[in-house]
């Protein structure tokens, strides 16, 4: 069994990882997945016999978080917040040029359990992400819900709401027992328990040429590549306002979407600026999957392999309508531009094959192989101010160097995986007895039908 996962593993990254050297390691990593693949993170189990490589792994996350941020700390050292949350939950307060360091002695949270809608606006939320595909779960008969959406008290009134249903952690098995391709792969949203539909606030989309009304019939790609064009949307939004994205427990669906938006921002340079790919792999690692409870190894005995799927998928967000820079450039064209975008600026106009344009510095120069001639080029002047022009180049520079970011980070994931979760034999899944149950129960998963459930 755990060759068959490493084969499959291996050869899902196959095409990132036969280019040459091995990339860089990030110290830890394979402590870190080698952890991750034996237990699930819990809070209140910071000692025992796992405890000093739990401590090293929250120490190091913050030391990553630290190396840009001057941060606060909300303790949650017994999980009294929540069990399957950090120990050291981060609020990320400003950017920090001088690197200094804050780790929060504040308490304005020692009471936050029951104050839900006070600590979002504390945090300055404005829209909340709903991905569950139900309204309401029934677990052990009772109804339960973690969604504002359905809230009859309307409490959430202040906040702009989105409910953007995605497939919980067991469709990912699907996606394992297809040889890890996703494309093709579509839920089947009749299941009697999908009741949620898709419901975004128009002023959101008409900028993003979606047809939403199709989300049904999307495969696993296009589903989440668009939810994820959505959510950098919002956070290169014209105002400062939050964004929570959540699913029912947060650490299947959730830390997935979390962690492409940290990776995509990164690889824009936007975030995290001073981190390696080695190390921004290790920190989304650590700190929004394991940190915040994802069952890595259950999920790995049922074959439901989200973690997987969320770093092998990067490939598929390499490509600059990604790119938070697009965004930020064409909010930042001069009104006698206003109607270019970046593709437009890019865009190669046939002329004279062969000619040569000489150019001064008040013009940019854009070109491309002409179909033919192999070798040729055609060359179009473009008129533009000086800072006009090295600004253009410095937004090609920047997303140039976007897909290498993210490529040097699915390989160094494909190449620890392989080399460690992806070799270790997993025991089959006890979640069918009624003591696991209870177990899940306990921790604030539950089921509703092995063929149901939606973590």
């Amino acid at each position: 069994m755990a060759g068959t996962r490493a084969a499959s593993a291996a050869s899902a990254g196959s095409s990132a990882s036969s280019s040459g050297n091995p990339p860089p390691q990030e110290p830890g990593l394979g402590e870190l997945l080698e952890e991750f693949s034996r237990t699930q993170y819990r809070a209140k189990d910071g000692s025992g016999a796992s405890g000093s490589k739990v401590e090293r792994i929250e120490k190091r996350c913050l030391e990553l978080f630290g190396r840009d941020y001057c941060f606060s700390v909300i303790p949650n050292m017994n999980g009294d917040i929540c069990g399957h949350y950090p120990r050291h939950i981060v609020f990320l307060e400003y950017e920090s040029s001088e690197k200094e360091k804050d780790t929060g002695d504040t308490h304005l949270f020692d009471k936050v359990r029951g104050y839900d809608i006070r600590l979002l606006r504390y945090l300055s939320v404005k829209y909340i992400c709903d991905l569950m595909v139900e309204n309401k779960k029934v677990k052990f008969g009772m109804n339960v819900t973690s969604s504002e959406k359905v809230d009859k008290a309307q409490r959430y009134a202040d906040f702009t709401l989105l409910s953007i249903p995605y497939p919980g952690c067991e469709f990912f098995k699907e996606y394992k027992d297809r040889d890890y391709m996703a494309e093709g792969l579509i839920f089947n949203w009749k299941q009697d328990y999908v009741d949620a539909p898709l419901s975004i606030p128009d002023f959101l989309t008409h900028s993003l040429n979606i047809d939403w009304s199709q989300y049904q019939s999307w495969d696993l790609v296009q589903q989440t590549q668009n939810y994820l064009k959505l959510l950098l949307s919002i956070v290169n939004g014209d105002d400062d306002s939050g964004l929570l994205v959540h699913c029912i427990s947060g650490w299947d669906r959730t830390p997935l979407f979390i962690s492409l938006l940290r990776l995509s921002l990164w690889a824009d340079g936007l975030i995290h600026t001073s981190l390696k790919p080695a190390e921004i792999l290790y920190l989304t690692v650590a700190y929004d999957w394991f940190l915040f409870g994802h069952m890595l190894v259950d999920r790995l005995s049922k074959g439901e392999e989200i973690f997987f799927f969320c770093f092998n998928f990067l490939k598929h967000i390499t490509s600059e309508e990604f790119s938070a820079l697009k965004i930020q450039r064409r909010k930042s064209l001069p009104a006698r531009d206003a109607g270019f975008t970046l593709e437009d600026i890019c865009m190669l106009r046939r002329k004279d094959r062969g000619s040569t344009t000489s150019l001064g510095s008040d013009f940019s120069l854009v070109m491309e192989n002409s179909p033919g001639a192999a070798g040729s080029f055609t060359y179009e002047a473009v008129e533009l101010v000086p800072a006009g022009a090295q600004t253009q180049a410095a937004w090609i520079a920047a997303l140039s160097n976007r897909e290498t970011r993210l490529q040097e980070v699915r390989s160094a994931f494909l190449a620890t995986y392989s080399s460690t979760v992806g070799l270790r034999a997993v025991p089959p899944s006890p979640s069918g007895a009624i003591g696991g149950l209870l177990e899940q129960f306990a921790r604030g998963v539950g089921l509703r039908g092995t063929s149901s459930s939606t973590l």
